[in-house]
């Protein structure tokens, strides 16, 4: 067992992990934040992305220890209380229907809007092309980033 020292949603934990334990299982099995998803345990469908120092990661790609000292923001620690923007636009534009693949796309787009606050159609397709969505053909997906995208910024 490994000793690692990770914040998990603004909480800070200490926890014994096997070396061979995904980030993701740890924080599913150890950390009970059920809200990031298993997918395909490939990294390929994006379902489990979650925001290690402020950066989007596939949580199944990386092992808990290579978390050791880093700041992990899961789909359930982005609200403050209230909805974060990007939430709220999917729930306002119904961009989901099954919602297996939305703790991740809202993750990514979250991540996304830190680096290009004010992205294009172009640009949101792109920053989210690592994430799959069987179900909705994303139009409202990409309306949602946009829309949360301008009231981060401020714009009407």
């Amino acid at each position: 067992m490994t000793r690692i020292s990770v914040t998990v949603d603004g909480a800070e934990a200490v926890d014994e992990v096997e070396p061979r334990t995904l980030l993701v299982q740890y924080l599913r099995e150890q950390r009970g934040r059920t809200g990031t998803p298993v997918g395909c345990d490939t990294s390929n469908c994006g379902a489990c992305t979650v925001l290690v120092d402020g950066r989007a990661v596939k949580s199944c790609a990386l092992l808990a220890v290579q978390a050791d000292g880093a700041e992990v923001t899961t789909i359930q620690g982005l609200a403050n209380g209230e909805l974060h923007p990007v939430q709220k636009a999917f729930h306002e534009r119904h961009a989901l229907q099954c919602g297996y693949c939305t703790p991740g796309m809202i993750m990514a787009a979250v991540d996304l809007l830190n680096e290009v606050p004010d992205p294009d159609e172009r640009q949101v397709r792109e920053g989210l092309e690592g994430n799959l969505c069987r179900c909705t053909g994303y139009q409202n997906i990409v309306a949602a980033v946009r829309d949360a995208a301008a009231e981060l910024r401020g714009a009407s």
